[in-house]
């Protein structure tokens, strides 16, 4: 089984690319960043699934907004330094 046979089959329109982009990004780096932090905070703990998806949940609930409000400056920062192909 490959990943396109999981994927749905109907796709959103491109216009959602904008906020399904950081959405996916904002889900996969804060649940990583947060494993990472909560595994020095709290270590090899029995408690540590239930601690981390409370962690998770408040950085995404923050991360995801963020991403949104910074994506524009981010975009031309990166257009600044990087040449564009003709």
């Amino acid at each position: 089984m490959t990943f396109s046979d999981l994927a749905p089959r109907r796709k959103l329109p491109a216009r959602y690319a904008g906020l399904v982009m950081p959405l996916v990004l904002s889900i996969m780096m804060t649940f990583i960043i947060s494993l990472i932090a909560t595994l020095i905070g709290v270590g090899a703990s029995p408690h540590l699934v239930a601690i981390w998806m409370k962690a998770w949940a408040l950085s995404w609930v923050v991360a995801y907004p963020t991403l949104l409000a910074v994506l524009p400056v981010v975009r031309r920062i990166v257009a600044l330094l990087v040449e564009t192909e003709t």
